[in-house]
């Protein structure tokens, strides 16, 4: 009997990387192919690129994407917390407030290596 539940979780692993894959693959085979000058022509927004396609970034804006996703990710932990906070006991209340100071002095900490001033 513990056999055929192994059987339905190994047919449902196997499914889970057949379904994906059977579309990319029936793709594969059935596009046409016939590749030109224009078609391999870079394109975005309707407007042909003018000179050098690549263009570099300040750092400042990846600093900033990061600290954004720290703080949303955060929110993510937070916001079921703050649901249940009702019903939950006093230790979880201090797991929360060790989270939060956590996360409080790693924006101190960029705060005072510059990380967030806009130069």
């Amino acid at each position: 009997m513990q056999t055929n539940e192994w059987i339905f979780i190994g047919l449902f692993f196997l499914l889970a990387g057949v379904f994906p894959a059977a579309p990319i693959v029936i793709a594969q085979v059935l596009r046409p192919r016939k590749p030109n000058k224009v078609k391999l022509e870079t394109y975005e927004c309707g407007i042909e690129t003018k000179g050098d396609a690549w263009v570099q970034f300040k750092v400042q804006y990846y600093l900033y994407a990061l600290v954004f996703l720290v703080f949303d990710v955060e929110m993510v932990f937070l916001f079921p917390w703050a649901v249940a906070s009702n019903g939950l006991p006093w230790f979880a209340l201090v797991q929360i407030l060790i989270f939060v100071g956590l996360l409080g002095l790693g924006l101190v900490y960029d705060w005072r290596k510059g990380a967030l001033e806009w130069q």
